[in-house]
């Protein structure tokens, strides 16, 4: 039997040793938790995708909020929010990506690949799959700069990331 999930891991031993190693190295230490390049950033969760780093950005510089597909979903508004009324956030950008999962099948068929997967009922899980993620990308930066505590001086947009290239292209 195949399946599309990675092979179990024994425990936890083997990051927590990479932590060790990186807390010996730590110099973030007394960071103020404001964005200091003044950048929000709502993107996927794939890990394909190193927010900070596509963009030129180093710790401290930004806040990066994640979600399946990229999608500017209640809790991501919620951060973006606190970004721009307590974290420093003036610039957002809205990244979905090609060849993203959510946007690749439909909610029955991504439902039903979860359940083969897990061998458990997917039916309860809510996965908002993207027929059309330009489209969606659209409505998300204009729910974006449309809420009332954003605000009209903040500079809001949409870009797709190429997985393949690394590189953004501006859509709205």
């Amino acid at each position: 039997m195949t399946t599309d999930a990675p092979p179990p891991v024994p425990g936890f031993e083997d990051l927590l040793a990479a932590n060790a190693d990186y807390a010996d190295h730590f110099s973030y230490s007394g960071f103020d938790g404001i964005a200091h390049a003044g950048v929000g950033v709502v993107t996927c969760m794939d890990s394909r995708i190193p927010p900070l780093e596509m963009l030129g950005l180093k710790p401290g510089d930004a806040k990066v909020l994640r979600s399946a597909g990229g999608r500017v979903t209640e809790l991501t508004m919620t951060g973006l929010v606190l970004g721009v009324q307590l974290l420093g956030v003036r610039r957002i950008m809205v990244i979905p990506h090609t060849r993203c999962a959510m946007a690749a099948m439909t909610e029955d068929e991504l439902r039903a690949k979860v359940e083969r997967v897990s061998g458990k009922p997917a039916g309860y899980l809510p996965l908002n799959v993207i027929p059309d993620q330009l489209e969606a990308l659209r409505r998300d930066v204009a729910a974006v700069r449309s809420h009332p505590l954003i605000g009209e001086d903040v500079l809001v947009g949409g870009f797709m990331y190429d997985v393949d290239t690394g590189r953004l292209t501006q859509v709205s």
